[in-house]
């Protein structure tokens, strides 16, 4: 229930940004938009399971990501309960659902209402952040930043509406530069407005939570597409297993924030390599779902064809190394070791792309399976000793 019903926004960060902050009820509604979206790229790379396919979903995927990012990152800083914000809120989550719809022929006849979507998106994010800067005057050359960098992106993305290719994308690949390169170039604005330390990581583990609910559906959809026999069920396990596989592997290591070690040692750089070592690992978490979904619709006895193998073992893999990454920088629990033998795993899913031609689809799945499940047995086989020698306090 409103407190109020016309509250300025306000600094969400500083002298209670030590203390616990949850993710608002707002804020799990406006996420229900975005299951709706990455379901729709998970259809649309369904539907062309092929590298040009998988380039369109990445391309798609980006703005969808960032989109949510930018609100994230807003609310993180200035969220506050009151009717404006809840309007532009809904407001936002109309211009995510017109993505959505967009999706299906993104890159073709729809890109132009894509990128008026996107734009939309964008423009009233601006608005936010104008009206944020106009009541809270520490955070003004912030504000304003931001402000100007997303204008000047959005500009770019609804021009590119009223063009033909390939000058469009050349305007989308101009504009997400400059949306991902503002918050990278903010650094002196940045530095004592670091975002809520317990707030975010909860907000991207949310995010998370969306795309690996991909993974379960994918299990779910192929399975019911399927005659059920003992192997479509152990195919079924195995799918399952990956997922869970990667969901133990990242919330596992979650350790301290990123946000609060930023903070701790002044390194921002830090806090830039968490936030955007996301944007593979979900990519490759929501391809996963499609490419076990894709697995299990393959007759059991016939061999699975190339693309729908380099599907499975390219998705996992690329969040196999996402985590490595997230490791070797420390932005989630730091572990050389445990970068190490992230690394090999994804070498070893590769692998299995690369010489499993002719295998059933069974022994592709479970063998991308054990691999991922190894990784499991390994953390666990570390976690005592482990959880004493990286405790940063």
């Amino acid at each position: 229930m409103m407190k109020t019903w016309l509250q300025p926004p306000r600094l969400r960060i500083g002298e209670d940004s030590e203390g616990e902050r949850h993710a608002t009820w707002l804020e799990l509604f406006y996420d229900l938009v975005f299951v709706v979206a990455v379901s729709q790229l998970a259809h649309n790379l369904n539907d062309d399971v092929s590298l040009s396919g998988f380039c369109g979903f990445v391309v798609l995927f980006i703005p969808v990501w960032w989109s949510w990012i930018g609100t994230t990152l807003y609310a993180n800083r200035f969220d506050t309960d009151d009717i404006v914000h809840r309007i532009l809120t809904a407001m936002q989550m109309l211009a995510i659902a017109a993505l959505a719809v967009n999706v299906h022929h993104g890159l073709a006849e729809n890109a132009p209402g894509f990128a008026l979507a996107y734009a939309a998106g964008r423009a009233l994010l601006v608005f936010e952040y104008i009206r944020a800067g106009k009541h809270v005057s520490v955070a003004r050359s912030l504000t304003n930043y931001y402000a100007r960098g997303f204008a000047i992106a959005a500009l770019l993305w609804l021009i590119s509406a009223f063009v033909s290719p390939p000058l469009r994308f050349i305007l989308w690949a101009f504009g997400l530069i400059i949306d991902f390169a503002t918050p990278l170039t903010a650094r002196k604005f940045i530095t004592g407005l670091l975002p809520h330390a317990a707030h975010l990581p909860e907000r991207f583990g949310l995010f998370t939570i969306i795309v690996l609910g991909e993974a379960i559906i994918a299990v779910v959809d192929g399975v019911s597409e399927q005659e059920w026999d003992i192997g479509s069920a152990i195919a079924a396990v195995f799918g399952l297993s990956i997922a869970f596989s990667l969901w133990w592997l990242y919330f596992d290591n979650i350790g301290v924030s990123a946000v609060q070690r930023a903070r701790n040692e002044g390194r921002i750089a830090v806090l830039n390599a968490w936030l955007y070592t996301h944007l593979p690992l979900v990519i490759g978490i929501a391809a996963t779902g499609v490419g076990v979904e894709q697995v299990l619709l393959t007759e059991a006895n016939v061999a699975l064809p190339t693309p729908q193998r380099w599907l499975l073992c390219g998705a996992v893999a690329l969040c196999l190394l996402a985590l490595a990454i997230l490791h070797r920088t420390g932005t989630i629990v730091y572990c050389k070791i445990r970068t190490k033998y992230r690394l090999i795993a994804a070498v070893l899913v590769l692998l299995i792309g690369l010489i499993g031609v002719g295998w059933l689809p069974i022994v592709v799945i479970g063998s991308v399976a054990f691999v991922c499940g190894t990784q499991v047995i390994q953390d666990l086989r570390q976690s005592r000793p482990f959880t004493r020698l990286s405790d940063p306090e």
